[in-house]
């Protein structure tokens, strides 16, 4: 399963206006309830409001892409006989209840939406789909955990301008608790244990990398940049005065004076520094823009 997002659609890629339209020249069909007794959307227009609803092709023009133009709509498709989609939309239905109906969630088994799925040319189950203001804007195929669904969820919901609840994950709450009380060996088993559970968890990498600060912090001199400058060479004094100057919140000179010791040396040496650096980087988060900066200083050293 994988934290990220693995195909998006640009910006004109997939245009539902022709299966909007060809709803709407159905509207004044008499309604047929679809074979096997499939569970019938909630109606309302689209209508703000709906935590999650079942839609069927019959229903996408009101209950996905008209609601889309007032909040944030995430379709889960699913199918009985694959059993990872269904816990998908399982899962889907818990977050969208946890945020309060910030989005909804519409929930498409398969069976009962072939046009919009052929539409969005789905390729692999589960597949989740966002739309936005009557248009498709990003895609999930595949399994995914619940921490990438969280983290793709709130970045949608931030694009789009909704206000989602941030959801504080028991167990991640837990291992920041023993941090702060100083509990460095309880933390460190509880980070670690989440991200076992939740690879690619970068709230579980950044907490365990400030457990192994936290416990260099200690031994660390008052002078160590001093110590550093004076002895370039010395590998043991740079590692020192970087954790300093993070501490100290001069991550760009940390970060600087690594790299240039990734410039200069080779073999294990190299790789210790380099580990180093990557795990300061997971403190402050990819976003940072001092972290993108020296990612891209780290690259061109090492290749």
């Amino acid at each position: 399963m994988s934290d990220n997002v693995p195909s998006r659609f640009s910006g004109s890629a997939v245009d539902l206006s022709a299966l909007a339209a060809q709803q709407q020249r159905q509207q004044n069909a008499p309604a047929q309830p679809p074979p096997g007794g499939a569970p019938a959307a909630a109606s309302g227009g689209g209508a703000p409001g709906v935590v999650a609803l079942d839609v069927t092709d019959a229903t996408v023009q009101s209950e996905v892409l008209e609601r889309s133009l007032n909040t944030l709509v995430i379709v889960v498709f699913w199918a009985e006989q694959a059993p990872e989609s269904v816990q998908a939309r399982d899962l889907l239905q818990r977050l969208a209840h946890a945020d309060g109906g910030a989005w909804t969630l519409a929930k498409a088994d398969v069976q009962y939406n072939q046009q919009l799925a052929a539409a969005l040319q789905l390729q692999a189950l589960p597949a989740v789909v966002a739309i936005a203001g009557g248009r498709p804007v990003d895609l999930l195929q595949g399994p995914q955990t619940e921490q990438g669904l969280r983290q793709w969820i709130a970045g949608l919901a931030q694009a789009a301008g909704v206000d989602v609840p941030q959801q504080v994950d028991p167990e991640l709450a837990l291992a920041e608790d023993h941090m702060a009380n100083g509990e460095l060996d309880a933390a460190e088993t509880a980070f670690d244990k989440y991200l076992k559970n939740n690879p690619g968890s970068f709230e579980a990498e950044s907490g365990l990398a400030q457990v192994r600060m936290l416990r260099r912090a200690g031994a660390l001199p008052q002078d160590a940049v001093r110590i550093a400058d004076a002895d370039p060479d010395n590998l043991d004094a740079a590692l020192a005065a970087a954790d300093l100057q993070i501490l100290s919140g001069q991550a760009e000179e940390a970060y600087e004076r690594l790299i240039a010791q990734v410039a200069k040396l080779a073999g294990e040496d190299r790789e210790r520094v380099r580990k180093r650096l990557v795990e300061l980087f997971s403190i402050a988060g990819p976003d940072d823009p001092a972290v993108t900066k020296a990612r891209r200083k780290l690259s061109m050293v090492l290749f």
